[in-house]
């Protein structure tokens, strides 16, 4: 049985990757920062909860004794473009802010929870990070750039991680319907707009990204490590 983590797994895709491994008979621990939601989900899943901010390292150093002493798999799927919860203002200490806050939910999230708990990560263990087609040149401003930040770290892990037997990889997925993401705000033009740009005519879902992280995290991926996984009906084409 795998102790597998997945931050971020209270609703959406985090969720839905936390009900796959479950599916497999998997040990799974979700996180995120709202308790309450949390509580519900890991009841719902019969998983483990813990709850801290990911982005912050004396959080995540507290929550390490109510973590796996034995990770298998991490998933870093917590994040969102924060941009969503803010008003755009021209001071720089706002342009500043905005930027920090993205970088901090997406990049130093997976950088501090993946730092943490390496000590226990044993040889054929799994690092998936979740990124977004928008690192790869399609707008989101602070959000794209820090998700691409993800990309360039997790080349980086694979090489330091490599000669332990530890994969890491990113799984990048486009348009997701049936999340949080986008605070509600997504109409169907916009959904038929990003659906335009795919070869299969349709959004991604949750189900969709959680198979791709369960075969990333499966013995016939074991020589699979520092890519970039693009989930996204053929919008961006990785080529």
């Amino acid at each position: 049985m795998r102790e597998v983590v997945v931050t971020g797994g209270g609703t959406g895709i985090g969720y839905a990757i936390a009900a796959a491994f479950v599916s497999l008979g998997d040990r799974v621990t979700i996180t995120g920062r709202r308790e309450h939601v949390l509580k519900e989900a890991a009841g719902r899943l019969g998983a483990s909860y813990v709850a801290f901010d990911a982005a912050r390292p004396v959080a995540v150093k507290e929550a390490l004794d109510e973590l796996p002493v034995r990770v298998d798999v991490l998933v870093n799927n917590a994040g969102g473009n924060t941009n969503l919860d803010r008003q755009q203002a021209p001071e720089l200490i706002d342009v500043a802010e905005a930027w920090w806050a993205n970088l901090n939910a997406n990049l130093l999230s997976a950088v501090l929870v993946t730092t943490a708990l390496l000590p226990r990560m044993p040889k054929g263990a799994r690092i998936i990070s979740i990124g977004s087609i928008a690192a790869r040149g399609t707008g989101s401003g602070s959000y794209g750039a820090a998700k691409a930040a993800v990309e360039s770290w997790t080349a980086d892990l694979a090489a330091e991680l490599g000669p332990r037997g530890i994969t890491a990889n990113v799984v990048a997925p486009g348009i997701v319907v049936d999340t949080e993401f986008f605070r509600g705000r997504l109409t169907e033009e916009g959904i038929r707009a990003r659906v335009e740009n795919t070869r299969n005519g349709r959004p991604g879902t949750p189900a969709d990204v959680a198979d791709t992280v369960l075969f990333v995290a499966s013995r016939g991926a074991r020589h699979l490590t520092g890519q970039v996984i693009h989930l996204n009906g053929g919008a961006y084409l990785g080529r």
